[in-house]
């Protein structure tokens, strides 16, 4: 059985530790086919300060390092990025996107809009319900803004901010967002984009049916799996289930990338 993992990070993220050559071994030894290294290029840091560039030379090298170590039959390891916000600034998105070994492009919202603050969902106020709901409308806002920007092949961990949000008088649900989840898929569809079932390691596996459901009743196809793995013990992890999840929700590929083009891999 073909399985897949499209996000992942090494040392290149500001918040990975472990060489690219590292996470590829995790990925062998996890029985996956393909691994796609996803670095964080986020256009604001966790503080909400601007950030315009990416380590190109730091990825490839480490790219290089790793891919003749694992070119096998069986296993190949594409390169990836998550870019986060780029809708912030199309120029310096469509210069960083133009890497001519790019072969897959995570498009992310891990941080407040500008106007309100910027600060990363990590560390924001989660302590009340309404804090919440507030968090979201505005993610959902920066979200909408990436969707229609098209500087993504993929929509990455849609239902991000819920994996902070514990409030004491939760608990908090996508309920009333139904109509803006909706118009996010649409976006992605009508621009041939797709979405992610990401796995968050593992932890993160149901919540994902309804809108993969959703999603493929809008007429989606394009979907991938991914762990969020930081580390290598993660790699992989929750990835059988998430295809699982496809099944049910109907679909009969996943899909993977090449150079940033789709191809479609049979999961039935």
């Amino acid at each position: 059985m073909f399985l897949s993992d499209y996000h992942s990070h090494s040392l290149v993220s500001f918040d990975g530790e472990f060489p690219m050559a590292h996470m590829a071994q995790a990925a062998v030894d996890a029985g996956l086919n393909q691994l796609c290294i996803t670095d964080h290029c986020d256009f604001l840091d966790q503080d909400g300060a601007p950030v315009r560039t990416y380590d190109w030379d730091r990825a490839l090298s480490q790219f290089d390092e790793a891919a003749p170590l694992h070119s096998r039959e069986g296993f190949s390891l594409r390169l990836g990025l998550e870019l986060g916000m780029p809708h912030l600034d199309p120029a310096a998105a469509e210069r960083i996107c133009a890497q001519p070994r790019l072969d897959f492009v995570l498009g992310s919202v891990h941080n407040h809009s500008p106007e309100q603050g910027g600060i990363d969902f990590y560390y924001a106020d989660y302590s009340t319900a309404a804090a919440c709901r507030k968090a979201l409308d505005d993610y959902f806002a920066s979200l909408a803004l990436l969707a229609e920007s098209g500087f993504y092949d993929v929509l990455a961990h849609i239902i991000y901010p819920l994996r902070y949000m514990k409030p004491a008088d939760g608990p908090v649900t996508l309920e009333g967002y139904e109509d803006r989840l909706e118009t996010l898929l649409r976006a992605a569809i009508a621009r041939s984009k797709g979405m992610e079932v990401n796995t968050w390691c593992g932890r993160t596996l149901a919540d994902w049916l309804p809108l993969l459901k959703r999603y493929r009743a809008l007429g989606g196809e394009i979907v991938t799996v991914g762990s969020d793995a930081h580390a290598p013990g993660n790699v992989g992890k929750g990835v059988s289930q998430a295809f699982d999840l496809l099944r049910e929700a109907g679909f009969r590929y996943v899909t993977t990338f090449r150079r940033r083009k789709p191809e479609f891999v049979p999961i039935i």
